[in-house]
Order: structure tokens, then sequence, then C-alpha cells
């Protein structure tokens, strides 16, 4: 199966994941779903691959799902709950920073098969890891005052407070993702890979998550109707 399928298949598993979410658990959903994307996008953004004919890193679809998390939030609940996740979201990637640690400073047992593999992969999760936490924070925060920020002036161009979803929610993801794009690849990448690569990489992860900023504009749509039907 080529990476450019998988990774259409994985927009698809990861926003109908995300709505069986909200359904099943409504709010309480959508800050577990942070959780689970905080976690599994610092792991994958380990991994480079080429797809569409440019290397980019995994975990960008992932990590995309958290601004629609904050999105919906904002749209369904208001401004304190997007900033509640966005809070999870900083706490997830703090504590995973500690644990994981914490296993590379035990000793293995003689029969350990796991822990040169374990240390491998999280050797350089600390760096990554502290980046995203930083980059998150501020991407994050931003996103939530630019939905708010254009909301208020579709609702005055506008004339009703209820148009305009599809400016707003693209609008902020836009241009905080551009924010998230720049600062995290250069903090998380800066002399592990040739300029070309680092170059490539950050132009990659932004037209990713400018595709994914415009296909998630249904989600929004879908989460705001089940908000109205009493998810």
């Amino acid at each position: 199966m080529s990476n450019e399928l998988l990774l259409v298949i994985s927009i698809v598993v990861l926003y109908s994941g995300l709505l069986i979410w909200y359904r099943l658990f409504g709010e309480r959903g959508l800050y577990a779903w942070t959780v689970f994307s905080t976690l599994a996008a610092n792991i994958e953004v380990l991994i480079l691959v080429e797809a569409f004919g440019m290397e980019q890193t995994l975990g960008n679809v992932m990590f995309a799902t958290t601004f629609i998390v904050t999105d919906i939030l904002s749209e369904n609940l208001g401004k304190a709950a997007s900033k509640r996740a966005v809070s999870i979201g900083i706490a997830t990637s703090f504590s995973f920073i500690v644990v994981s640690q914490l296993w590379l400073a035990y000793s293995p047992a003689a029969n350990d098969w796991a822990f040169e593999s374990v240390r491998t992969l999280f050797s350089n999760t600390p760096r990554l890891m502290l980046v995203s936490l930083v980059v998150y924070a501020v991407a994050q925060r931003f996103d939530v005052w630019a939905y708010h920020a254009i909301w208020a002036v579709t609702t005055r161009v506008l004339g009703d407070r209820e148009k305009g979803l599809w400016i707003r929610n693209n609008g902020s993801t836009l241009v905080s993702q551009l924010v998230n794009t720049a600062l995290y690849s250069a903090g998380a990448f800066w002399g592990l890979y040739p300029a070309k690569t680092l170059l490539s990489i950050m132009a990659s992860s932004y037209l990713i998550y400018v595709a994914t900023s415009l296909l998630d504009t249904p989600v929004v749509y879908l989460a705001r109707r089940m908000h109205r039907r009493g998810v």
C-alpha cells in the first residue's frame, strides 16, 4: 500500500474517530482525544517518509486533529472549554517527557529484548517534546484567540452569529498551523537534517496542514449539528 493512500486513509480514520469519540463521550471525549493525539503525534513525528513527492514526518494528520478539537469546543462550548483542552495537551506532553525519561534510567535485565529499541526511540524525545510543548502552547492558544477574533468579525459583517463557521475554522487554523510548522520544524529538527530536508519537511508539513484544514470543515459542521441534537 502506497504512503499516499495511507495518508488519505489516516485522514478518514482519524476524523471519523474524533467524531465517534465526541458522539460517545461528548465533551470528555474531546479532552480524551487531546491526550491520545498529543501522545501519538509526538511518537509518529520521529518517522520520516516520502509521499506526494515530498519528505515529511508522520504525525501531521494526528496533530491537526487537536486543532479540530479546539475549534469544535470553541464553537459549541466556548473559549474556556477550548483553553482547557490546550492545557490538557500541555500537561500530557510534560508528563510524558518525565515518564519516558524515567524508563531510560532503568538498567535492563539480562533477558530484556526491548530496552535498546526503546532507548533508540526515546533518546531524542526530550528535545522533540519540549519543543512540541512550547510550540503547542503558542500555536494552540493563538488558534483559540484567532477563532474567536474572526468569529466576532464574521458576526459583525454577516449579521448572524451562526454564519461564517467555515471562515473562522479555516482562517484560524491556517494561520496557527503556519506558526506551528515554522517553529516546530526549526526547533525540533535543526541540526538533525540537512537544510534542504528541513525546508522540505516545513513545506510538506504545511501543505498537509492546509489540506487537512480544508477537509476538517465538514467535521466541525457535523460536530455542531451533533451538539444541537444533544450530544
